[in-house]
């Protein structure tokens, strides 16, 4: 494959956007891409403020992604993919936008605002045969994707009961009349689901991408306390797969304390697995009848987290290593896609993507109906 950088743009996630900075922080360190051009917030004086500080050439910083999207599209050297980083109501017209002129998509998550959307964006994308990426982000911390190796090496035996938690305090700040003015919080940006697709997708979605699941039915319990009622901040679901595996989910923005708690424990039968981002560098296994052994990074991974480290991330260096490498294997699926090669990589992908819409879709029509079993 060429060593030549994949030419990236970005929407959305200009300056002082969290989520903006983690991606071009792991898109520049896999050494892959190279960040050519942007939309990056909802004014082009915005934008451009944006872009100059992102180091974007000021004629490739535009107001929208339609007008983006047209021209790159117009350039010799427009383009090649594309990071998707608005609030999820837009995420299927701006994927449209770029995919219909051959651009390759990491889109952040929950895919798109309803199921609806989602199975449009999903149409689109292999319309255009362009590769896509959907950023659930945990999956490219190492000691996550040890577990998954471990799962797929039949280490756990069959898989029982799977539980896993995502529990912040992030939306109690907003439980005033300031809150009004954040995005997460309007149905018409966030869609069907708050708290439930914001971190609930990352707890439900690390089920499936673990274990190789697929989820039959759910029972959810989805609460809004405070002002601020629209939309879920609180939830609780029982899942049912395929095959007969049982799992728990809860997440809560509400949960004063918890800075970011995302967590899972799967036991099967022959061993268990644990960990917890709260200490990302550490995944507890015991198989039956053992004492728990703690594993850790090895060589490789270690010296990954210590490049980070001296950068100056301190305790965010396992999320920028993570970043790094779900960029690294985009870059990877992309230089593929235009060779006309097949490659796998542990990137979620659309159908994960669409499975994570099925589960939000059936746990809100759920709790709408008294927490009863849907099927999804």
């Amino acid at each position: 494959m060429s060593a030549q950088k994949i030419r990236l743009g970005m929407v959305g996630g200009g300056k002082g956007s969290m989520i903006g900075d983690i991606h071009r922080i792991g898109a520049a360190h896999s050494g892959g891409f190279e960040l050519v051009a942007g939309a990056l917030s909802s004014t082009k004086a915005r934008s451009d403020a944006s872009a100059a500080a992102a180091g974007i050439a000021a004629d490739r910083s535009y107001a929208s992604f339609d007008e983006m999207a047209a021209a790159e599209a117009a350039r010799a050297d427009g383009i090649e993919a594309v990071a998707i980083l608005t609030p999820n109501a837009l995420h299927a017209a701006a994927v449209e936008a770029f995919a219909r002129n051959g651009v390759h998509i990491i889109c952040e998550k929950p895919m798109t605002g309803n199921l609806a959307e989602a199975q449009s964006l999903a149409a689109t994308v292999t319309a255009a045969n362009v590769a896509f990426v959907l950023a659930h982000s945990y999956t490219a911390f190492a000691m996550v994707r040890r577990a998954r190796e471990l799962i797929t090496a039949g280490t756990l035996g069959d898989i029982r009961t799977i539980h896993s938690s995502y529990l912040q305090d992030g939306r109690v700040a907003y439980d005033n009349d300031a809150g009004a003015a954040n995005w997460h919080l309007d149905p018409a940006m966030s869609g069907v689901a708050g708290t439930l697709g914001d971190i609930g997708s990352h707890a439900f979605h690390i089920t499936t991408w673990l274990t190789g699941l697929e989820l039959e039915s759910v029972a959810a319990d989805l609460s809004a306390f405070g002002i601020h009622n629209k939309l879920d901040n609180d939830g609780n679901a029982l899942l049912r797969f395929k095959g007969g595996a049982k799992g728990n989910l809860s997440c809560s923005q509400m949960a004063i304390g918890k800075g970011n708690g995302f967590a899972f424990f799967i036991y099967g039968s022959k061993a268990s697995l644990g960990w917890s981002v709260e200490n990302p560098s550490q995944l507890h296994l015991t198989l039956a009848g053992k004492p728990t052994e703690t594993l850790t990074p090895d060589d490789a991974e270690l010296a990954e987290l210590i490049h980070f480290e001296a950068q100056g991330f301190g305790s965010f260096a396992p999320y920028a290593s993570a970043f790094s490498r779900l960029y690294t294997d985009s870059a990877t699926l992309i230089r593929a896609r235009q060779l006309g090669k097949t490659v796998t990589t542990p990137a979620p992908d659309l159908a994960q993507g669409l499975a994570v819409m099925q589960f939000i879709d059936a746990a809100v029509r759920s709790s709408a109906d008294g927490a009863s079993w849907v099927k999804v």
